[in-house]
């Protein structure tokens, strides 16, 4: 079978897996009392089952599962990888897993920060010894730059905060299934394009759950995905980008994670800052994120949801073009006038508020 091929089955199967047992999910949620509650600073009105996560993260590693069981992950000419690949493939599945596992106990009895932190901080590091490392970094006009003892701290840092920042983004309706499915898309196309069809692989799996799991998560939300689902996509598109990306030498490729997932990237950098300014704790609950900034400016749920949807996707598009693929600036041009319709709706309703 052409690996081409692979990787849509994945797509295909994560898809339909998150589409069935979405709804099941949410049955037993309700009937187990596994709901969120209104109040505070949430957006919702009523109690919401927070389990969907379950379905993303089955739906993503029934598809791996099924594509290994059929050949096994491959390369761009076919062959099988070598040990050292596959073991990446692993420390990005098993390391997804075992976030999912720190995300879903803290849904279900709730976890302090510093006990998140410090789970997810151990998981990251075996994944940094099964090969998932940033070794380096090519920085424009200076050239290759090992990074030797500090490749794990900086592994570390990145694993984590992607999947902290892409939970601190999940306060909308289908935000962070939205902006994360985005971002698996251009990494999948971006991944393949640098020959790197076995990240491409999970790239496909995890875009197919989370687009899927939008069917029920989009405004008006029917279930969340909760903690347990927005930690295993974050890590997933963090672990991705460092086996299919920054593995590479090229400029480019080093700088196209941090660009495909720069929205929730500068939203949780844009953040900490100003709780630290305001001397509070960088883990304080509050309304500063770019959402919640847009709805207080008059923008109505969908809108503002779809507003960084188009953001994401433009800054996406930026990948695309940077990274030499064909057709890629055209695509950049069209996100481009994507973006700037969007903004011009979210400047006239602001001003109508």
């Amino acid at each position: 079978m052409p690996y081409h091929l692979y990787h849509l089955l994945a797509f295909l199967v994560s898809t339909l897996v998150v589409l069935w047992s979405t709804p099941v999910v949410k049955t037993i949620g309700l009937k187990s009392g596994r709901v969120d509650q209104p109040g505070g600073r949430k957006v919702h009105q009523r109690p919401m089952v927070r389990l969907g996560g379950v379905s993303i993260f089955a739906g993503t590693v029934i598809a791996l599962l099924v594509v290994w069981g059929l050949g096994g992950f491959v390369d761009a000419g076919g062959q099988i990888l070598n040990r050292d690949q596959e073991y990446e493939i692993w420390g990005v599945t098993l390391g997804g897993i075992a976030f999912f596992l720190i995300g879903l106990a803290d849904d279900l009895f709730g976890l302090s920060p510093i006990s998140r932190l410090l789970m997810q901080s151990a998981v990251a590091t075996m994944s940094w010894m099964a090969g998932v490392s940033i070794d380096f970094l090519t920085i424009p006009f200076t050239g290759l730059t090992q990074l030797g003892i500090l490749s794990l701290p900086i592994t570390v840092i990145w694993l984590v905060g992607m999947a902290n920042a892409i939970n601190w983004i999940d306060g909308l309706d289908g935000l962070a299934a939205g902006v994360s499915g985005i971002a698996a898309v251009v990494m999948l196309f971006v991944s393949l394009f640098m020959k790197q069809p076995a990240a491409a692989l999970i790239a496909a799996a995890l875009a197919g759950g989370a687009l899927g799991f939008l069917r029920y998560n989009f405004n008006p939300a029917q279930i969340f995905m909760g903690d347990g689902g927005a930690y295993f996509m974050g890590f997933t598109l963090a672990g991705v980008g460092v086996i299919g990306l920054v593995k590479s030498t090229a400029v480019t490729a080093v700088l196209m994670p941090y660009l495909i997932l720069a929205v929730p990237i500068l939203d949780m950098s844009a953040v900490i800052l100003s709780r630290l300014r305001s001397g509070k704790s960088p883990f304080t609950a509050d309304k500063r994120h770019l959402h919640h900034r847009l709805l207080e400016a008059g923008l109505s749920h969908r809108l503002t949801v779809l507003f960084i949807y188009a953001l994401t996707l433009w800054v996406g598009s930026l990948a695309l073009a940077f990274s030499g693929i064909p057709s890629g600036i055209a695509y950049a041009s069209g996100a481009t006038a994507l973006l700037s319709y969007a903004s011009w709706r979210v400047w006239k309703h602001a001003r109508q508020s």
